[in-house]
């Protein structure tokens, strides 16, 4: 749904269309969570730590707190000065601007947390230099197909990926032309 139907559209269409947006983002985060999981716990086995199955729960309810952050920023507009500049430029301000989000809102959870428990408020510098390096890393790819979905209109890259193509003609190939 573009962005001019989706505002003349009704509740419950908008409702849809948030929730579909919110089921992808929080499914791509979820899957990249889950593998950073399992690979955490397989190299904490190498080293004799017990893990907890436990993780890949929370790596859901990340995937799905951090999609939500993710939505808001979009509504508010964030790294939309960029997105008649070249699509790499755009994809890399975007993940860099929403990892500084992501990054704030972790922030914020960590402290309201740690005061929680009454523990001293710390930030680990190297900790979160990494984390934001990491989300970095997997923004990229996720704001690379997010701008080519905007760039090429809603459902055009959902149908390219995901519904039948049409069979091409078998006697053209490219690059030669028949006489």
């Amino acid at each position: 749904m573009d962005d001019q139907k989706l505002k003349e559209g009704t509740f419950k269409q908008k409702f849809i269309h948030e929730l579909k947006t919110v089921g992808w983002v929080s499914l791509y985060l979820a899957l990249f969570f889950c593998a950073l999981c399992t690979y955490s716990m397989l190299m904490l086995h190498e080293l004799n730590v017990t893990n907890s199955y436990f993780r890949y729960g929370f790596a859901i309810i990340n995937a799905l707190v951090i999609a939500k952050i993710i939505l808001l920023g979009e509504y508010a507009r964030l790294g939309r000065g960029h997105e008649n500049k070249p699509l790499i430029i755009s994809v890399l301000w975007k993940a860099f601007l929403f990892g500084l989000l992501v990054a704030a809102f972790h922030i914020l959870e960590e402290t309201i947390k740690r005061f929680a428990l009454h523990q001293r408020i710390s930030v680990d510098i190297d900790e979160m230099l990494i984390r934001n390096l990491v989300v970095f890393s997997f923004l990229v790819p996720f704001f690379a197909f997010w701008e080519l979905r905007r760039v090429l209109g809603e459902g055009q890259l959902f149908d390219m990926f995901f519904r039948r193509r049409q069979q091409s003609n078998p006697d053209v190939s490219i690059g030669t032309q028949k006489a």
